[in-house]
């Protein structure tokens, strides 16, 4: 890696989640190593669909408050990312009166519509009173007590990595030293059934890379991270799981659902993370895949990743966490951050879930595990409707204050 000055990088110092694993990171990392969830029926009435299961989180796991903010009433969803997001502060050390001078910047796609679904009848005609979608950064930074700004970035699957984006970039200008980043997403017919009259969703599970997958399989919850300037981790001896270490964006602009067939653009964004992070591939011990069970979207990508590590991509172990947990919508790139956080730290990457690979996805995904991480970084995709990409590249700090 390329030598930083101390203020300009970025590192992870504090880790929340709440996830169809459970709550809490511990429950979480150690569901990973057993095989992780299994999907179950959703329990909302009318799902007139093919496809009725989510990897859900368990009922006793989704936190009864904050119930309003603002006069919003809020569901699941934003619950859930309060839940992560003082989880990760107090992971990372961050006390009151600290927690007022750190922003927040979450991705956020069908957010709050839990409380839609909720009302849904209840005005007489079925038509639910209109509520706010994106309100989980506000509601988190009220819970925290933040007197900064707080931001929510939409652009569906890739919302988590481009929240990343916005605040390695707060971080790397000095414009803050602790961000607190995440996302948080829920149940919904709207997200379910637009997947289904896709052909998108399978009725089984999230199989990714598998020779019968069938489309994705979506999961609920909540990431967030504590992002914080390296400088003032050490200042204060803060344990530092790795640093986030480069973070590029790309953008297909071919067709609004199917990724481009020639993969470009998520091959650029793969190399410009590598770049910005300093790194050779073959410097990457691991990847976490987008992979999100859709046979368009894993064929692509396996192309794509063959092209950027070349002759090393034989030995590069592949983690498809999808498979564990579904696919958690703009959750998906906090998620996968924050399990990279966790290999790194640990050196260990958990096994993949037991499938008959396609053999168009010519990738090594090691299923008996877990693997012992060789090379001390971690590269993460997330693609989405519309062709955003994002990539970032997460490495060992080596170091604790």
């Amino acid at each position: 890696m390329t030598p930083r000055h101390d203020e300009r990088r970025a590192v992870l110092t504090g880790l929340g989640a709440v996830s169809c694993l459970g709550a809490g990171v511990g429950a979480y990392w150690n569901a990973l190593l057993t095989g992780g969830a299994a999907p179950r029926e959703v329990d909302l009435p009318h799902l007139n669909m093919r496809a009725t299961r989510m990897y859900r989180v368990p009922g006793a796991a989704v936190p009864e408050q904050p119930r309003r903010h603002a006069g919003v009433p809020l569901g699941a969803v934003p619950r859930m990312a309060v839940a992560a997001a003082l989880e990760a502060l107090d992971d990372a050390g961050i006390e009151h009166p600290d927690r007022a001078d750190v922003p927040v910047v979450m991705g956020c796609e069908m957010g709050n519509a839990s409380v839609q679904e909720e009302r849904r009848g209840a005005d007489g005609a079925g038509r639910p009173r209109w509520t706010p979608l994106a309100v989980a950064a506000a509601a988190v930074g009220a819970a925290i007590g933040s007197r900064r700004g707080n931001i929510s970035v939409g652009n569906a699957c890739s919302a988590g990595g481009y929240a990343l984006g916005i605040a390695s970039d707060m971080i790397r200008s000095g414009e803050a030293s602790v961000v607190l980043v995440g996302a948080a997403d829920g149940v919904t017919r709207v997200g379910m059934g637009g997947f289904d009259r896709l052909g998108a969703a399978d009725p089984r599970s999230c199989r990714p890379f598998a020779r019968d997958r069938a489309g994705t399989m979506f999961g609920d919850g909540a990431a967030m991270v504590a992002l914080e300037s390296a400088a003032h981790a050490r200042r204060r001896g803060a344990r530092a799981y790795a640093e986030l270490a480069g973070v590029a964006w790309s953008c297909d602009a071919l067709h609004p659902t199917a990724p481009d067939p020639d993969a470009a653009q998520l091959v650029r964004a793969m190399h410009e993370a590598l770049a910005d992070a300093g790194l050779r591939p073959d410097q990457v011990g691991c990847v976490l895949p987008h992979a999100t069970g859709t046979p368009l979207n894993d064929a692509v990508e396996s192309r794509a990743l063959r092209r950027v590590f070349e002759q090393v991509a034989d030995p590069l172990p592949l983690f498809a966490l999808k498979a564990m947990i579904g696919h958690t919508s703009a959750a998906a790139g906090i998620f996968a951050c924050l399990t990279s956080a966790l290999i790194l730290s640990r050196a260990r990457i958990p096994a993949n879930a037991p499938m008959e690979q396609d053999p168009e996805c010519d990738v090594w995904l090691p299923r008996e595990g877990p693997l012992r991480l060789e090379r001390p970084a971690v590269l993460v995709n997330t693609c989405a409707f519309g062709g955003n990409n994002s990539s970032f590249a997460l490495a060992g700090t080596g170091w604790s204050a």
